[in-house]
C-alpha cells in the first residue's frame, strides 16, 4: 500500500536516502497522507470504471433484447391456446380478446398452439402482415392442418411452391365462371329448394352443405349427387373439420386420428377413379368434362401427391366456407325482415326482365344487376365471420411501430375484430347490408377471403354461389328461424342445432 508513495519520495527528495527512519517527521506524516489519498483514489477509480462498464453491459443487452409488445405468456406449452378457442357467438370476438384487447393493445404477445405468438387485431398490421406474406411472413398452420390437408394443399404451401399450387386453383375456378360455374351453381340450387315443401320444417346448415358438398365434388371430381362415390366421401368429409381444429394426437378415436383416417379412404376413392379415367384415356372413350380431376390428368403434369392434396385442398376450402357463409345468410335475413324484403323486390326485378326477354336462366349479366345482394353477401361475411384468423410466421426479425417481432415467431392475424371493430364499422354488431352501398371494401376494413398473394382463390365463386342461391331462395320461399340458434366460433362456426328453419312457399301469380 505505500510502495507507491514510498518511491514517489525517494525520487522527489532524496535519492540516495534508504534508511526509512532517517525522515523527518513531517515528511514521514506526509507520505503517510499520499499514501491514504492515492489508495482511496484508485479504489474510487475502480469503482468508477466498474460502474460504466456494468452500465454500458446493461444497455448493450438492452438494446438486443427484443422490444415486444405487452401480454401474457400463459401455461407452459398451451400458453393461451384454449382460452382463445373458448365457444362464443362467431359476431362477436369473445371475452379472450375483449379482456386483452383492453388490458394489452390491439397488438399483444402471448403463447398460442404451442408457440410464443404475436396476436394481431390491428387492420394496419394485419395488412401489413399479408401484403409482406413471402417476404417478411410465411404461412405457419399448426401440424393437424398440414397432416390432413397433406404437405401440397395450397392453404399451408409457401414460396415458389405456394404459387405453382395457387395460379392452378385461380386459373380452374377464375376460367369459365359465365360459361360452366353459373350453369352448374343454377342447376345445383334447383336441385335443393324444389325439394323443399311449403311449412316444412329444415335444416338450414344442412341444406347448405348438401348444395355446396354437391357443388365442388361435380366441379372437383365430376361426380353427381346420389353416385356411391359422392355419398362415400361426404360420409368421409364430415371428419375433417374437427380433426383440423384438433390436437394431432394419433390416438385411436381422436378427431385428428379419425381425420386421418378419411383422408386415406378418400385418397383410395380418388385414386381408382383416376385409374379409370386414365384407362378410359387410353381406349379414347373418355366423355367431354370439365371438371378438375379431369383437367390435371390431361392438361397438367402433376405428381400423385400434388394432385390429390391439390383437389381435397380445394374441396375443404370450397365447401366449408360457403356452406357455412350460405348459413350464416339465412341467420341474418331471417332475423332482418326489412332485408328479405329489399333482396326479394331486386330479384323480382330481375325476374321479370326475365321473362320479358323469353329468358329462363340466369345469366351473367343478370349476377352483375344483383347490387343488393352483394352488399348482403359481404355484411354477412362481415358479421359472421367464416375465417376468425390466420396464421402467419416471421422468417426474419421485423420492426413494425416500435415493436420487435422476432424470426420464428408465429404471428396470429385476427380478422374477426377487424370486422367488429367500432373505429371502422359503425354499429359493428348490426346487420347492415345498406352499409356497404357507399362503401368499398378494402384489405383494410375486410378481410372475409384473406389479403395479399394468400387471396383465397375462390372468393369470386364463392359469391357466385351465394347470390345465385339467394335469387331462387327468395323468389320461391320465406322462413322463419324456429330457435335461438345462433352461430357459434370454435374457431370455425358452427350452428349447435343445425339452425332450423320453416320454409313457406310463395305464390308469385
Amino acid at each position: 500500500m505505500l510502495v507507491g508513495p514510498w518511491f514517489h519520495f525517494i525520487f522527489k527528495f532524496r535519492p540516495n536516502l534508504l534508511n526509512f527512519t532517517e525522515l523527518p517527521t513531517l515528511t514521514i506524516m506526509e507520505l503517510h497522507i499520499n499514501s491514504i489519498d492515492f489508495s482511496s483514489l484508485s479504489l474510487l477509480l475502480l469503482l468508477v470504471f466498474s460502474a460504466i462498464y456494468f452500465l454500458r453491459e446493461k444497455h448493450e443487452k438492452r438494446k438486443s433484447r427484443p422490444n415486444l409488445p405487452p401480454g401474457s405468456m400463459g401455461w407452459p406449452f398451451i400458453g393461451e391456446t384454449f382460452e382463445l378457442l373458448k365457444r362464443h357467438p362467431s359476431f362477436s370476438i369473445g371475452r379472450y380478446l375483449q379482456d386483452h384487447i383492453h388490458r394489452y393493445g390491439k397488438i399483444f404477445k402471448s403463447n398460442i398452439f404451442g408457440g410464443p405468438t404475436i396476436v394481431s387485431t390491428d387492420a394496419r398490421f394485419n395488412r401489413f402482415v399479408m401484403q409482406n406474406h413471402g417476404r417478411l411472413f410465411e404461412t405457419s398452420y399448426p401440424e393437424s392442418v398440414e397432416g390432413i390437408l397433406g404437405e401440397w394443399s395450397v392453404l399451408t404451401l409457401t414460396g415458389e411452391l405456394h404459387k405453382e399450387m395457387r395460379s392452378i386453383a385461380v386459373k380452374f375456378l377464375s376460367n369459365d365462371l359465365r360459361t360452366r360455374f353459373l350453369p352448374d351453381i343454377e342447376r345445383h340450387t334447383l336441385l335443393i329448394i324444389n325439394a323443399w315443401k311449403d311449412g316444412s320444417f329444415l335444416s338450414a346448415t344442412e341444406q347448405a352443405k348438401k348444395f355446396t358438398f354437391h357443388m365442388m365434388v361435380k366441379q372437383i371430381l365430376g361426380l353427381e349427387p346420389g353416385q356411391p362415390q359422392t355419398e362415400k366421401i361426404k360420409k368421409e368429409y364430415t371428419t375433417f373439420m374437427p380433426g383440423v381444429v384438433s390436437m394431432p394426437l394419433k390416438l385411436p378415436g381422436t378427431p385428428y386420428s379419425k381425420a386421418l383416417k378419411s383422408r386415406s379412404v378418400i385418397f383410395s376413392e380418388i385414386e381408382r377413379m383416376v385409374d379409370s379415367l386414365r384407362k378410359e384415356m387410353r381406349q379414347g372413350e373418355i366423355k367431354e368434362r370439365n371438371d378438375l380431376l379431369c383437367w390435371c390428368l390431361t392438361e397438367l403434369e402433376l405428381s400423385k401427391g400434388k394432385m390429390f392434396d391439390l383437389l381435397l385442398g380445394m374441396l375443404f376450402g370450397g365447401f366449408e366456407t360457403t356452406s357455412v357463409a350460405l348459413s350464416l345468410a339465412f341467420f341474418f335475413i331471417g332475423r332482418c325482415p326489412r332485408a328479405f324484403q329489399e333482396l326479394r323486390n331486386e330479384h323480382l326485378g330481375i325476374a321479370r326482365k326475365k321473362a320479358e326477354r323469353g329468358e329462363t336462366t340466369l345469366t351473367w349479366d343478370d349476377y352483375k344487376q344483383m347490387e343488393f345482394t352483394e352488399c348482403v353477401v359481404k355484411e354477412t361475411l362481415r358479421l359472421g365471420n367464416v375465417i376468425k384468423f390466420t396464421h402467419r410466421k416471421a422468417i426474419e426479425d421485423v420492426h413494425y411501430q416500435g415493436y420487435d417481432i422476432p424470426r420464428d415467431w408465429k404471428v396470429l392475424l385476427v380478422l374477426s375484430a377487424i370486422h367488429l371493430d367500432g373505429s371502422i364499422h359503425n354499429d359493428p354488431q348490426e346487420f347492415n347490408p345498406w352499409r356497404w352501398q357507399n362503401m368499398s371494401s378494402s384489405t383494410v376494413d375486410f378481410m372475409a377471403f384473406g389479403g395479399g398473394n394468400k387471396l383465397c382463390a375462390g372468393a369470386e365463386l364463392a359469391k357466385l354461389e351465394l347470390a345465385v342461391f339467394l335469387h331462387h331462395c327468395v323468389l320461391n320461399y320465406r322462413w322463419e328461424l324456429c330457435k335461438n340458434d345462433q352461430p357459434l366460433a370454435y374457431p370455425y362456426v358452427v350452428f349447435e342445432d343445425g339452425l332450423p328453419i320453416q320454409v313457406f312457399k310463395i305464390n308469385n301469380n
